[in-house]
């Protein structure tokens, strides 16, 4: 069994926890105040970071509410985690367009700087292309 950090530790309890899961709390216990986020969408500082990451987990919660994180890796330097996570998920709740019933599977990358085991500043990038494709926004995207 591979040991990860009390760095990593956080990291994947974001995904685990509050994506997949669904609990908007775990932003208050996992992140500093004064959180830095880089992630579209989520872009902030301080309690309008805070905000934007549990509306953030809402959405997504309420979009794939079975969705299922697989941390395929994680590296780490100094304060700074790389985390590369595979999603599975079924679309029952809006998300780019309506609800389609569809199973997806896309990946995440997060990077975050974590001090004090708490995440001081994100960079997260889930693969929405991948979403859009699977869920047939792309084809909504190119009717007439």
């Amino acid at each position: 069994m591979k040991t990860i950090s009390p760095a990593a530790h956080v990291v994947e309890r974001m995904l685990h926890e509050g994506f997949a899961a669904g609990d908007t709390d775990i932003v208050d216990e996992l992140c500093a105040p004064d959180l830095i986020e880089h992630q579209f969408g989520l872009t902030g500082e301080g309690p309008a970071a805070i905000e934007k990451v549990k509306r953030g987990i809402r959405t997504v919660h309420g979009a794939f509410p079975d969705l299922r994180f697989t941390v395929a890796d994680i590296a780490e330097d100094g304060e700074t985690v790389w985390v590369r996570a595979e999603a599975t998920g079924t679309h029952t709740g809006p998300f780019l367009g309506p609800p389609t019933g569809r199973e997806v599977r896309f990946t995440v990358i997060d990077v975050a700087t974590v001090r004090d085991g708490r995440i001081v500043e994100h960079w997260g990038v889930p693969d929405r292309f991948a979403i859009l494709a699977q869920t047939g926004g792309l084809e909504r995207l190119g009717a007439d």
